[in-house]
């Protein structure tokens, strides 16, 4: 399997592992538990396919992907913010509030994933 396929799909594996099982401990049942997933099914891979172009147009100016990537994390905080308050049953927390809570949890196991990785090569 192709390396860029394979990340993809371990991403994508790990934002749902994360954000479903997160958002089903914050008590989000049902259908609404479904749409979370299925919402991070269309956004995870858009978003790591574009943080990787950005990595191979501008990777010689690191700053640049990292900025890429900054845009892409709020467009989709609030993508997904108004997905949810529009489609999910779930009021509890407000919309804009879960999308934060979760993604900043999948944002971080990535992020945890990558330094340990780092301290292991």
């Amino acid at each position: 399997m192709n390396g860029l396929v394979a990340s993809l799909l371990f991403s994508l594996a790990l934002t749902l592992a994360v954000e479903v099982t997160l958002a089903a401990v914050l008590r989000v049942r049902g259908w609404d538990l479904v749409l979370v997933g299925l919402i991070n099914c269309v956004t995870n891979p858009i978003v790591n396919v574009l943080y990787n172009a950005a990595w191979l147009w501008w990777g010689r100016t690191p700053w640049i992907p990292y900025a890429v990537a900054a845009a892409l994390e709020i467009a989709v905080l609030f993508g997904e913010a108004l997905f949810f308050k529009k489609t999910l049953t779930f009021r509890r927390l407000g919309a804009l509030r879960l999308s934060l809570l979760l993604n900043a949890a999948s944002f971080a196991a990535g992020e945890l994933i990558v330094l340990t990785r780092a301290l292991i090569s």
